[in-house]
């Protein structure tokens, strides 16, 4: 290409650009009213020779996701006040004018779901009609009919935004160009990489992907490769690619670091001004022998009729300043990940492993909450308090639930507070008796256990069994977390609180017709039942047959548990008041309310904090709820994957297995180390199976076989594809 012929091509990208800037302030403009391209054109007075232009000028400010095109050809700016404002929510209606916003989730075969905002429907949207939707877009739907299984069905008329800007996967190059094969298997199509956009990535290249343009008719999404992660096979890669799909920060800025490092500083004379004094308290750190993070101790004496319980918490607060730059990327974190290899921390090491941790000998600042609790449990007295605590051992859960077994040689080399440890199981268990009589629930469900050698690798996966020591600090947080919140609560005090609502009454209903065919039964209508029926549910299925089965169920019916800045009670733990107070190095809403806290303590709030605060939780509440959700997501995946790479060894091998899952494609097992898999119904080749969804069971059309959940089958492994994170057996017949 010549350079005059480079110029003209240079110009005529800058006047397009132009002319974008153009319509999109004139679509912006306060006085604008939505247009059809038509009625564009009149007004700016452009000819009908430049129509065909000004298509092509709307067509990109859609697909930068800068204006949306409604279903009458009508164009407006993206705005997300389009989602409560001419939109209707009438899920009863099926008038196919009404348009209903919702996230978008396509499936491999080219269909897909749209999920309603507010009301949680899903409306299937045949391969014809997603408008080249991607994964996470928000879009606007024309309800259209019924589709099978008494779903709506519809059609995306508009994309109004598109949710994911970025991807992760895996480069191949094919000649002059490239592609990216999605590492998220949802999103069904791949990335075409134009030539001299792939940061020279070779093929196997882990990278991660800006989109820059999105699926238009038979077009692929394109994009520009903006980091190479590494290459598939190397060590390490496989999680830290997971990792950065998830977007959650692994390194900190240079920025935080250095703040973290000098507000680490020793605790001095000044710091204790003010604070109770606890150094001479009899107290323990009890955590995992791998744990650093050290943020609770407790104590526990008894006079012969009341217990006092000390739960003495970092004060995270006193080092992480509200609009700090530790503050904002503690918020953007969230939490602490924690995933089989590493951790991924809130806070940098320095405060986190550092002087934030309440380390065995070493004076450290604390929150603190002492009760006196008498021989019913009931917290009769209690004090909420800054302090200053010096533990005196670091122990493991599995040390003191050897203790409490009898060991001599632990018993003996932790003398001084050995019958501190029988005094906290026997104040544990009267703690965990009276959450059971006013009916708190325990799904007690098995937790897996991955077993890491030096190099990192995975020798053994097992179930995970809670000890006498787990249960004891389970116990007193639940015990310190609901003192709290009552307190603040009666304080009518700005506050966030965590809670758990009701379930819905659809789910009670099918939980109630299924159990019933058992012989079981909920009292109550469905939405007033009281925690105490699930609980009595789950007691009386222990120990038989059923009770897997009746536990999963019982526990798919609940709802999520979310941080509110309304006290909604919590309803697992049939719990008035409850929130997170016990976990700030590794949770930012504990972090918050301590500050809370900490201004009523000091005097300090008054009319002005009270609105600050009630402004404040009322924005994080969802943020740290979301950050949540992406950790329990990306932890969640990490052990998809590790649980696939350690069950590639066994392939062919014959397992005892329990039907946990059934579905219309056929039914999930899960073997006794807690790896489950999918037994796809095209394997059942021995006749014609039927999906009963109100039973969870495919049925035979021939010989009537069922196959039901808790079932014992056998199975043999014949598929572990890391890929997709999916295990496959098929049943040994």
């Amino acid at each position: 290409m010549d350079n005059t012929t480079k110029m003209k091509r240079i110009n005529e990208e800058i006047d397009f650009q132009d002319r974008c800037d153009i319509i999109y302030n004139l679509i912006c403009d306060d006085l604008y009213v939505p247009m059809k391209k038509k009625e564009i054109a009149i007004l700016l007075n452009i000819s009908r020779e430049d129509r065909l232009t000004l298509g092509k000028v709307l067509d990109t400010l859609v697909e930068r996701g800068k204006i949306i095109c409604t279903s009458n050809g009508k164009y407006m700016k993206m705005d997300d006040k389009i989602s409560t404002k001419d939109i209707d929510y009438n899920n009863n209606s099926n008038d196919s004018s009404k348009e209903l916003l919702g996230i978008f989730t396509p499936n491999l075969k080219g269909f897909g779901f749209v999920r309603i905002e507010d009301t949680n429907e899903e409306i299937f949207i045949g391969k014809d009609n997603t408008c080249n939707a991607f994964l996470g877009d928000k879009v606007l739907v024309e309800i259209m009919q019924k589709s099978s299984g008494d779903k709506r069905e519809g059609k995306i008329v508009s994309i109004v935004e598109h949710g994911i800007e970025t991807v992760v996967g895996t480069y191949e190059k094919n000649n002059n160009f490239g592609f990216v094969i999605c590492d998220n298997t949802k999103i069904g199509t791949d990335i075409f990489i134009p030539q001299g956009k792939d940061m020279r990535a070779v093929s196997g290249s882990k990278v991660v992907v800006q989109i820059t343009r999105f699926a238009r008719k038979n077009n692929k999404p394109e994009g520009v490769i903006t980091e190479i992660i590494g290459h598939k096979n190397d060590p390490g890669i496989d999680i830290l690619s997971m990792i950065k799909a998830f977007n959650v920060p692994v390194e900190f800025p240079d920025k935080v670091i250095k703040q973290a490092s000098r507000v680490s500083k020793p605790v001095s004379d000044a710091d204790m001004l003010g604070r109770e004094d606890f150094r001479d308290v009899l107290m323990v750190t009890i955590d995992g022998a791998d744990a650093k993070d050290l943020d609770d101790a407790v104590s526990v004496s008894y006079n012969g009729t009341n217990y006092t319980l000390g739960v003495y918490i970092a004060d995270v607060s006193n080092y992480v300043q509200e609009n700090s730059a530790l503050d904002k990327e503690a918020y953007k974190r969230g939490t602490s990940v924690y995933l089989i290899d590493r951790v991924i921390p809130m806070l940098p090491h320095t405060l986190s492993n550092g002087i934030c941790s309440l380390n065995q000998g070493e004076d450290r600042l604390s929150m603190c909450c002492i009760m006196t609790i008498d021989g019913e449990g009931n917290i009769i007295d209690h004090k909420i308090c800054e302090g200053v605590v010096n533990v005196n051992y670091r122990m493991t859960y599995s040390d003191v639930s050897a203790i409490l077994d009898g060991d001599k040689e632990l018993s003996d080399k932790y003398s001084d507070v050995t019958e501190m440890f029988y005094h906290m199981h026997t104040l544990s268990s009267i703690l965990r008796n009276k959450r059971r009589r006013r009916g708190g629930i325990d799904f007690d469900m098995s937790e897996t256990q991955f077993v890491i050698d030096d190099s990192g690798n995975i020798t053994d996966i097992k179930p995970y069994i809670r000890d006498k020591a787990s249960l004891i600090i389970e116990d007193f947080m639940l015990a310190a977390n609901e003192t709290v919140a009552e307190d603040f609560f009666w304080k009518e005090s700005a506050f966030l609180y965590r809670t758990h609502g009701i379930p819905e009454d659809e789910k009670v209903k099918k939980l109630k017709a299924f159990i019933g065919k058992f012989g079981y039964t909920l009292k109550g209508d469905t939405n007033k039942c009281h925690p105490k029926e699930f609980q009595k549910l789950l007691e009386k299925s222990k120990g038989k047959e059923e009770e897997m089965l009746i536990s999963r169920l019982t526990l798919r019916t609940m709802q999520q548990a979310k941080y509110t800045p309304e006290n909604l009670g919590h309803f697992g733990l049939a719990a008035k008041y409850y929130c997170h107070f016990t976990s700030p190095i590794r949770r930012y809403p504990d972090l918050l309310i301590h500050r809370i806290i900490k201004d009523h303590l000091r005097g300090r709030y008054d009319e002005s904090k009270e609105e600050h605060y009630n402004s404040l939780v009322a924005t994080i509440a969802p943020g740290v709820c979301n950050t949540e959700r992406r950790a329990e997501e990306l932890e969640r995946e990490v052990e998809k994957l590790k649980k696939v790479q350690y069950m590639h060894r066994f392939l062919g091998e014959e397992f005892e297995a329990v039907i946990s899952s059934v579905t219309q494609y056929g039914f999930y097992v899960e073997l006794v180390n807690g790896i489950d898999g999918l037994v796809h119904i095209s394997t059942l080749k021995d006749d014609y199976y039927h999906f009963n969804e109100n039973d969870y069971e495919l049925i035979g059309e021939r010989t009537n076989k069922r196959f039901s959940l808790g079932m014992n089958v056998k199975v043999v492994l014949v598929s572990a594809d890391e890929d997709t994170r999916t295990i496959d057996f098929e049943l040994v017949m």
